[in-house]
């Protein structure tokens, strides 16, 4: 696989929005006990937004030809 294919803006763009959202969810929103797993911790919190970014730019399956169409 080719590491250019996915070094696009987009994705970037995509994983650094989600890092950022979700240190924003610690600093705003995230428990100051440290008990919770994500958002007790700042770098487990940017971790899981940018996993986020991640989900969000990939491709979604979809249907191909007119067989799939259903006509009811």
């Amino acid at each position: 696989m080719e590491l250019r294919k996915y070094l696009t803006l987009k994705n970037i763009l995509s994983v650094l929005a989600g890092a950022f959202l979700g240190y924003g969810y610690y600093y705003f929103v995230g428990c100051r006990t440290g008990s919770c797993p994500i958002s007790g911790n700042p770098f487990i919190s940017t971790l899981y937004g940018a996993m986020m970014g991640i989900i969000f730019i990939l491709p979604s399956k979809k249907k191909k030809g007119k067989g799939n169409e259903s006509n009811n």
